[in-house]
């Protein structure tokens, strides 16, 4: 199939997804999730250009809400993963009043300006992650945050950060390898909040260097149709896994239905290791307020690495209810 075939395939996709959208709800009981699909091609310099034309990932999100106590749990599908279909969210929270709660189960991280669902970004691929793993994903364990119109913040007894099989869960135990995370934000200056977060390991990966994450990020909102946000983030697992990573965002909603995102973002390894940055635009377009097209051209220059640069073009549309 050409690659104009595989664009109107894409396309066509988005308008179908639209049978989709029957949910029922109650007081008590919820569902939500999404759905996306995408054509994706790569072309480095050197090196074989490369594409794919799939469903990306899609999420069934069942909540259960008995006050004071809220329960979620959701399935996550990936094609072509070890396990396509796992378990995802899995976790009840207690609301103590006062802007207090208590979460204990599966749960995402706290660290990351980027959603891990791109579904919630505003472009089809993330700013980095190439080389460097700063962001965590999920694990088990209970946190206790705190939130009111001007701060928040939480803290969290994990049963690893990183050094889970991957990053859809941790290790499942706290004996060998305990994990913490934390955060604060600040929400006081109106339009702008300021986020600063850390997630340590008390082993890493292989068993042989503790693991330390810190994150900081702000977004302001300029006006109704600008945003500008900017983070970086580090990690230190030892040799060969520390390093940084960075992004600047600004996104422009021309039309109700048109806008565009503009992104720069690096990653760098210590110790002489690889590195790049990376240019994106990502126009989208909303078809409905639940379907959205969007398209993304990102160009990658890299330093220390196999590959001198790469181009990445995709053209996604997803449906979220």
């Amino acid at each position: 199939m050409n690659t104009r075939l595989k664009i109107a395939s894409a396309l066509f996709l988005a308008t179908s997804l639209t049978a989709l959208a029957e949910v029922k709800l109650n007081d008590n009981f919820s569902v939500s999730g999404y759905i996306e699909g995408s054509y994706q091609a790569t072309s480095p310099k050197p090196g074989p250009s490369t594409d794919s034309f799939n469903i990306d990932s899609s999420q069934l999100l069942f909540t259960t809400t008995f006050k004071p106590v809220t329960a979620v749990v959701s399935t996550f599908y990936v094609p072509n993963a070890t396990h396509e279909t796992t378990v995802l969210d899995a976790y009840a929270t207690y609301d103590a009043g006062g802007g207090v709660t208590v979460t204990g189960g599966k749960f995402l991280s706290y660290l990351g300006y980027e959603s891990f669902f791109t579904v919630n970004n505003p472009e089809i691929s993330f700013a980095n992650g190439d080389f460097l793993g700063v962001i965590p994903g999920y694990h088990d364990g209970v946190k206790l945050d705190y939130s009111d119109k001007d701060v928040g913040a939480g803290f969290a007894l994990v049963d690893s950060v990183f050094s889970g099989p991957n990053y859809l869960k941790g290790d499942g135990e706290l004996k060998h390898n305990a994990g913490f995370e934390g955060y604060l934000t600040y929400k006081s200056i109106p339009n702008l909040t300021l986020w600063g977060g850390f997630a340590y390991d008390t082993k890493g990966s292989f068993e042989t260097h503790s693991v330390l994450s810190a994150d900081f990020w702000l977004q302001y909102q300029v006006d109704k149709a600008t945003s500008f946000a900017a983070e970086y983030a580090y990690k230190d697992g030892g040799l060969g896994a520390k390093g940084y990573n960075w992004l600047g965002l600004v996104t422009y909603a021309f039309t109700d239905k048109v806008s565009t995102a503009f992104r720069i973002s690096g990653e760098k390894m210590s110790d002489g290791g690889p590195g790049f940055t990376k240019f994106t635009i990502a126009p989208g377009y909303a078809v409905t307020d639940k379907l959205t097209v969007r398209a993304e051209y990102s160009y990658y220059d890299y330093s220390n690495n196999v590959k001198d640069s790469a181009s990445f073009f995709g053209v996604q549309a997803y449906f979220k209810f």
